[in-house]
């Protein structure tokens, strides 16, 4: 009985270890290659589209104070503020 646990044991973790490294496999053929740049390129397009909705959030915000200066009669200081550093 006991050799039957321990060939049953030996079998999955030899199906376990040969599935991890044919997918390890897999990522270095081409194919997986092209899925992994892919990935990461569509990542970077998320952070730099991010990026620039900030900036436009930034500048949006930056044109509504001048715009409220400017009807105020006031004089803008394009400096930036001590809270802002």
């Amino acid at each position: 009985m006991r050799r039957l646990l321990w060939l049953g044991v030996g079998l999955a973790v030899g199906a376990l270890v040969v599935r991890k490294l044919t997918q390890k496999a897999n990522e270095f053929t081409p194919t997986g290659i092209a899925t992994s740049l892919s990935q990461s390129a569509g990542g970077l397009v998320e952070s730099v589209r991010s990026f620039v909705d900030d900036v436009r959030d930034g500048m949006t915000e930056r044109e509504q104070q001048i715009h409220e200066a400017f009807e105020a009669g006031e004089l803008y200081e394009d400096e930036p503020q001590e809270g802002n550093r």
